[in-house]
């Protein structure tokens, strides 16, 4: 077991925590940069690693990637990854602003690797996260337990590794081995026999649950697959000019300012709901594409816990409200729709939400912020 102390640790090094990374490195202040550490608990960096099909693509714009909203001119954009691979001119080709998801994959491992001062550990997961108590009783940072009992402290912590799988209720006593959620399908899938007959059923009628049915029929060419829908079709993403604006880096001032009851209709009205009616239906194995756990996710209600807050509240800058008098600091990246807007889960805003975060920690430390950007 070994202990040790850095200055900002991220768990999670997936786009939020990438970008933040990114920001920190270009910040200007190589002291911050050479104490910042991002945790992976896998060996390498994949973008939604299970469902990582050759034919599924981003349905973001490639500029927005992690840099360039913020800083157009960095040389960790998503085109000058492109550059650098030689893959420049195929993707102008392609006419489209949508890339493959494995290449937006690829993109993620290339700024991992192009980091010159921000370390990231492989192989690493958190397993409990505790408060460092000062004098006062304030906190003066966090201690981090691994799962291979290492522990790390820190000052300032960012939970960027998004929320748990859903997985709802009338699905919670099946057995483990036929039953697949999303996160897993990849990973789950290639275990079965590519030669079964299975009776599969996929539940839901977004993008994950439409791109596992269209999988299954590659995966398990003698499967017979039943998809169920709640609503007459499956959902369409909405992509008109005036929707898109909901997921301007802007729109989260304007909806952070909201009331409480105003930001509750907005979400309400912009999300759709998966589930369809209960009747008999005879199966093998039952797929997922049920989204995500709308609560904080099971590490920060735990962390919450020892803090002693009933109530996560964040800053506008994403930072968890614990009191005037803490020294140390914790992030949420992702799980913020609540109070920044439902792109608050998305990569449209990475950019300008590593700013946001980068600001607020160069503040904290009495540092500039001019060359942030």
């Amino acid at each position: 077991m070994t202990v040790r102390e850095v200055g900002v640790l991220a768990i999670g090094a997936g786009p939020a925590n990438l970008a933040l990374a990114v920001a920190i490195e270009e910040s200007g202040s190589p002291e911050l940069a050479d104490r910042t550490l991002l945790l992976e608990q896998s060996p390498d960096i994949k973008w939604q690693r299970d469902l990582l099909m050759p034919w599924a693509r981003s349905q973001v714009s490639f500029l927005k990637d992690l840099v360039t909203l913020r800083n157009p001119s960095s040389r960790f954009t998503f085109l000058n990854f492109l550059h650098e691979q030689g893959r420049l001119d195929e993707f102008i080709n392609l006419g489209t602003f949508h890339p493959y998801r494995w290449e937006f994959s690829d993109y993620l491992q290339w700024v991992a690797t192009s980091l010159k001062r921000v370390r990231i550990q492989y192989g690493a997961r958190a397993a409990r996260i505790d408060p460092v108590p000062a004098a006062d009783g304030s906190v003066s940072g966090w201690s981090v337990l691994l799962t291979d009992g290492d522990e790390i402290r820190c000052r300032d912590l960012v939970v960027g590794g998004g929320r748990d799988p859903r997985v709802p209720e009338v699905f919670a006593g099946l057995p483990a081995d036929r039953l697949i959620h999303s996160a897993q399908y990849r990973t789950r899938i290639g275990k079965l026999p590519k030669d079964e007959p299975v009776r599969a059923v996929v539940v839901g009628g977004a993008q994950s649950a439409a791109e596992m049915f269209y999988a299954l029929h590659e995966n398990l060419p003698q499967s017979r697959v039943t998809m169920l829908v709640r609503s007459i079709g499956l959902q369409n993403y909405q992509t008109s000019k005036f929707v898109n604006e909901l997921f301007f880096p802007s729109f989260v001032d304007e909806f952070y300012d909201s009331p409480p009851e105003v930001r509750a209709q907005v979400l309400d009205e912009m999300r759709l709901t998966n589930y369809g009616k209960t009747e008999p239906l005879r199966c093998d194995l039952v797929l997922l594409g049920t989204g995500y756990d709308p609560r904080k996710p099971a590490l920060v209600r735990e962390l919450a816990a020892r803090v002693g807050i009933d109530e996560v509240e964040v800053s506008r800058a994403h930072r968890v409200n614990l009191g005037e008098s803490a020294r140390g600091a914790v992030y949420l990246q992702g799980v913020n729709e609540e109070t920044h807007g439902i792109a608050d889960s998305l990569i449209s805003v990475l950019a300008n939400r590593s700013h946001d975060i980068l600001t607020d920690l160069l503040a904290r430390r009495g540092a500039t912020t001019g060359s942030a950007r």
